[in-house]
């Protein structure tokens, strides 16, 4: 049996799945709360799962779980929704069924992209591996009317912490495939908590999804997501924000009463 199956056989028993950005958010707040909220995780598995949406490549988050210190999820959104994947033996293995309408939407755009952007001023590559994206940072002789130089590639430009660039396949961000992952497993939307601090975090929070905008969130996902009636605004940051959340979203029937 695959690792999809297998996780589709234990749904019925799933009473709630943890969909979360990383930096800032699973990884931030107060090491108390980052302790409770692992321990937690840890504790009621498989009743609870645990779901990675993040910006970061394939390669970080396996040693982000290589010490144990950090629960390993199930399942991978990495590269900003560009990988999808299960989490298995300490690696990341893509999901060829669930990434072939991104590999297709991003073919050929590459090479492309890096030509057209390689003349804008105070824009740079990251330095990490891509997949079905190129990601880049800026300073301040960036000016994003350069940015139109991409005009006619059918590709969707991102622009989040105030520093990063991220150019993705058409349609292809956190949220829709996020959206493909769990519809593929059977899980109940219902009982999906999306949880994230920046503007790459939006298109969680635009599927509907419970949500824990989490404590020290952009400015701009704030603004975004306050007219979004299952958008949480935590007061809490990082890990803590998630905890705020679940209770106040009751999305699980047993909560420790000290959890804000």
């Amino acid at each position: 049996m695959d690792s999809l199956s297998e996780f589709s056989k234990h749904a019925p028993e799933c009473e709630m799945v943890l969909a979360t950005d990383l930096d800032g958010t699973f990884l931030g707040g107060a090491e108390a709360d980052r302790r409770a909220l692992y321990q937690w995780l840890r504790d009621q598995h498989p009743a609870v799962r645990l779901v990675f949406v993040s910006g970061r490549d394939p390669e970080f988050i396996a040693q982000l779980c290589a010490d144990g210190s950090v629960p390993a999820p199930e399942y991978v959104i990495s590269d900003v929704g560009t990988t999808i994947a299960r989490f298995e033996n300490g690696r990341v293995h893509p999901i060829a069924a669930l990434e072939a309408p991104i590999v297709r939407r991003w073919h050929g755009k590459a090479d492309l992209v890096r030509t057209r952007l390689a003349g804008v001023r105070g824009l740079w590559m990251q330095p990490t591996s891509f997949r079905h994206r190129l990601s880049y940072q800026y300073d301040d002789r960036f000016n994003a009317e350069a940015l139109h130089v991409l005009d006619g590639v059918d590709v969707d430009i991102l622009i989040s912490h105030g520093c990063f660039v991220d150019i993705l396949p058409k349609g292809v961000s956190k949220g829709p495939s996020l959206l493909r992952l769990i519809d593929h497993l059977k899980l109940p939307r219902a009982r999906v908590l999306v949880a994230g601090d920046t503007l790459n975090d939006l298109s969680m929070f635009q599927t509907g999804l419970h949500g824990a905008v989490v404590g020290g969130a952009e400015v701009e996902l704030l603004a975004q997501t306050a007219g979004l009636p299952l958008a949480y605004h935590c007061r809490a940051f990082g890990a803590g924000g998630i905890l705020e959340a679940i209770r106040a979203h009751a999305l699980f029937p047993t909560i420790p009463k000290e959890w804000a």
